[in-house]
Parts: C-alpha cells; sequence; structure tokens
C-alpha cells in the first residue's frame, strides 16, 4: 500500500501544463480529507526531489497563497505562461482551470 506522501506525490505528478489543483483536493485524493497542510509540507520538502510542478497548485479560493513575493511572482508567471489568466492580483477562475482526474492511477 502506498502512503499518503506517495500517492501525494503522484497526483501532483499528474496535474497537466495549464490546469490547478487545491491542496484540499490533493488531500482528500490521497485518503486524508483533512490534510491540506500535510500536501503544503510535501510539496516545500520535496518538489526539487521529485521535480514536481509545484506551481500549479493553490489554495481552495482559487488564489496564490505564497506570501515570499519572489516564489508569488514567479509561480503566477509559470502559469500565465500555461495559458492561465488571473481575474485579481492573485486569483484565477477556479471552475475554469481546476483539474480533477476521472481515473486517479493511485485509488
Amino acid at each position: 500500500m502506498e502512503s499518503f506522501t506517495e500517492r501525494v506525490i503522484t497526483i501532483i505528478q499528474q496535474i497537466p501544463s495549464g490546469r490547478v489543483m487545491t491542496y484540499g483536493q490533493i488531500a482528500r485524493l490521497a485518503g486524508s480529507p483533512r490534510g491540506a497542510r500535510q500536501v503544503v509540507r510535501i510539496l516545500h520538502s520535496m518538489s526539487d526531489k521529485y521535480n514536481l510542478p509545484w506551481h500549479r497548485v493553490i489554495n481552495s479560493k482559487g488564489e496564490i497563497g505564497i506570501q515570499n513575493e519572489e516564489a508569488f511572482f514567479y509561480q503566477k508567471s509559470t502559469l500565465q505562461n500555461e495559458g492561465i489568466k488571473f481575474s485579481g492580483e492573485s486569483s484565477l477562475k477556479l471552475e475554469k482551470y481546476q483539474y480533477v482526474p476521472e481515473h486517479p492511477s493511485f485509488q
């Protein structure tokens, strides 16, 4: 059986260009509906090791939640380069860009 961390990594690796998922959505799909903060920790500690597209993960309001200015602008510009349009400084239309896997390979 795969661990929560392994399932989170698998889910994040599957997010296609031009789409996003939320921390909570990833946690639910990985089997821990209340594990959004753990998803944040996994992204922070394992993005480089697993070459995760961390920029495609946002908060449940459809916003970039990063406070660090440099990382914020990197995430926003990378998403814009993938075709995502922002409706505010940090907001996007989640209903338009959210990725919902039909058949997650880890279930």
